[in-house]
């Protein structure tokens, strides 16, 4: 099949691009032409995720950035500007299911909440609070947030984490609606904001998903965190496979580039028909 995105010459920031989603959604994208600022809290995966692409051929640069923090990510912005000229896409990715430790909890704590919101959602505020004007002084402009399909309606009792997961799923409903927001806000300015929704994909973060589930239900222990993943795909994927994050990066460089530019204000599912709305 024939690649019609053509993404040549396009800046992208992609934070939590040091690995994992965001990893893969950096590879797509330069794949297609797009230039990439690979933004990573851990500044050494970053560095190692750019020289990668690099040494691909393709062209990439590492940063590092809390988005935690507003004046890190206006930092950030500016340092990409200085380094590239200009922002045309940004790729809210990096986000967090729980506080250090979670998966070796049962229930969600005070701090999962904190983590989860600090980074899901104001880490999100914070990044298009630092790349928006940018765009809006171009008046162009693509933002993709990454959410989760956790963050649509609940899959009943037994959900992938229990009570764990409750933070998270919050967390990315909250990505969800503002997206929307985002969208009606910088509509009048030529900017695209759109999120595409996960399902479920083997990372280090399901790992650590699959480790909780192992230690906490007896019926699993005899099983690998692989196998118990490869369990979830089979029991809620009608299309019975797993999503890579390659799959995300496809989806993203597609709402990004000029065959989506009438779609907005969307939250994509890239989940096997797991949820469907």
């Amino acid at each position: 099949m024939t690649d019609v995105t053509n993404l040549d010459g396009a800046i992208t920031l992609v934070t939590g691009a040091g690995r994992g989603i965001g990893q893969g959604i950096a590879q797509v994208l330069s794949e297609r032409g797009a230039i990439i600022a690979v933004s990573d809290l851990d500044g050494a995966a970053a560095e190692v995720a750019a020289d990668a692409l690099n040494a691909a051929g393709r062209t990439a640069a590492a940063f590092q950035g809390d988005t935690t923090s507003q004046d890190s990510m206006d930092a950030l912005a500016a340092a990409v500007l200085d380094e590239f000229g200009r922002i045309d896409v940004l790729v809210c990715n990096a986000g967090v299911i729980g506080a250090p430790g979670y998966h070796e909890r049962t229930d969600h704590t005070e701090a999962d909440w904190d983590a989860t919101f600090g980074v899901n959602v104001k880490g999100f505020v914070h990044t298009a609070n630092s790349v928006a004007p940018h765009m809006r002084d171009r008046r162009a402009g693509k933002i993709v947030n990454i959410a989760s399909h956790g963050g649509r309606k609940p899959r009943g009792a037994r959900a992938v984490l229990g009570n764990i997961q409750a933070p998270y799923s919050v967390s990315k409903a909250a990505v969800i609606q503002w997206t929307h927001l985002l969208a009606i806000e910088l509509a009048p300015h030529n900017i695209n904001v759109n999120a595409v929704c996960p399902g479920t994909l083997w990372t280090p973060m399901w790992e650590a998903i699959a480790e909780n589930r192992k230690a906490s239900d007896p019926e699993l222990a005899e099983f690998t965190p692989r196998e118990i993943f490869e369990m979830s795909v089979k029991d809620r994927m009608p299309m019975g496979r797993e999503q890579t994050p390659r799959d995300i990066g496809k989806a993203v460089a597609f709402l990004v580039s000029d065959d989506a530019s009438e779609i907005t204000g969307q939250a994509l599912n890239v989940n096997g028909g797991a949820v469907m709305n």
